[in-house]
């Protein structure tokens, strides 16, 4: 079967499975958002309501762990989509509509620290409430192969740079001391994604400064500022990695200052709930180390999205990310050689431009 007629059919179910849901055979949809993976979302509309659908085509992707993460974010008061309707084996969901104001449209200096209150505050209760024990456990054998992609993706294909031996020496030595810097953190509930793009000003939806420690019942103004979404990939992890998303974020940066003060701040907060009991340099280089890990990881991503799927958008962010990495490497001796490295590698290339066209789309 060719690629029309998957999507063609792909489509015929999906409004089949809506309009089945709403007994009403007129709902139509409409395109809400694609993201980097196979999942699609899609608007229904009936009067002056609306809903969100969720296209995750079986083999490709599984919404399971999307709705296990979703039940335990929403049972500790956090504002994930409330579940109308799920076929776990078509790949369908019915959800809540959380509007369009993702904090990346809405995030300026005005606006940055009553919208990063309320994602630090939602940060800390998945931290400290979200049971995680039975989660996959980000350590060396996740973040190692994660950063393995930086290589193959990012060096060779998008730069065209044919890494030496010692080259590979390097980036090994930076790889391992990234992991192990990983693997000394204290672990809890692990969003991993947890950035301005998948965070929503909801509206009309009050905001609770301070939610109780171990509320059960979450009230309506416990299910406040930020929605959150895509979270299926969570995981135990170590508890600076959604702080590096959120503040060394991809689409997005802020000056050192503010991001020092975020950091010290949300350390405090963290001894004060004895999630962790470090002093500021330790913490502060678990952070840096471990925005490292991800950003590296993120290199070869966002080149993997172009050349293997087709999708450029992401390299216009590739010299945002570049710039944390040689930034964060150049303030560790360990790690002065690999930054080096890299911009020896870029050298004066627009790494915004790619190197080749993608690879053909294959039934």
């Amino acid at each position: 079967m060719n690629v029309v007629a998957l999507h063609t059919d792909r489509a015929r179910a999906r409004l089949a499975f809506v309009q089945k849901h709403f007994a009403d055979a007129q709902i139509a949809l409409e395109v809400a958002s694609a993201d980097a993976s196979f999942r699609s979302y899609w608007r229904a509309r009936s009067g002056d309501q609306s809903w969100i659908v969720m296209d995750a085509p079986p083999g490709q992707e599984d919404v399971r762990p999307w709705l296990d993460i979703g039940a335990r974010l929403r049972a500790r008061g956090l504002h994930a989509p409330e579940v109308f309707a799920a076929d776990a084996d078509q790949g369908f969901i019915v959800m809540e509509d959380l509007g369009t104001r993702a904090y990346l449209a809405e995030l300026n200096y005005a606006t940055a620290a009553t919208l990063y209150k309320d994602a630090l505050h939602a940060l800390l209760r998945m931290q400290r409430d979200v049971d995680a024990a039975d989660l996959p456990v980000f350590d060396a054998t996740r973040s190692i192969p994660e950063m393995e992609l930086f290589g193959p993706w990012f060096l060779e294909r998008h730069l065209g740079f044919a890494p030496a031996c010692d080259d590979w020496d390097v980036i090994e030595h930076a790889f391992r001391m990234l992991a192990a810097s990983c693997d000394e953190q204290p672990r809890r509930f692990m969003h991993r994604d947890f950035h301005s793009r998948n965070l929503l000003i909801v509206e009309d939806k009050p905001r609770e400064d301070h939610p109780a420690v171990g509320a059960q019942e979450p009230s309506a103004a416990q299910k406040a500022n930020p929605g959150i979404i895509d979270f299926q990939g969570a995981m135990l992890g170590p508890v600076t990695y959604d702080l590096a998303s959120l503040l060394r974020d991809c689409y997005i940066a802020w000056p050192i200052e503010r991001v020092d003060a975020w950091v010290e701040d949300f350390r405090q907060r963290l001894v004060a709930e004895r999630i962790v009991d470090v002093p500021g340099a330790r913490f502060r280089r678990w952070f840096d180390l471990i925005g490292l890990q991800r950003h590296i990881k993120v290199l070869g991503i966002f080149c993997r999205l172009w050349y293997r799927d087709g999708k450029r958008g992401y390299l216009a962010d590739l010299p945002r990310v570049l710039d944390y990495v040689i930034g964060i490497a150049e303030l560790y001796p360990e790690l002065l050689d690999f930054a080096a490295l890299l911009r020896r590698a870029v050298g004066e290339r627009d790494i915004t431009q790619p190197l080749s066209q993608p690879a053909p789309a294959t039934a």
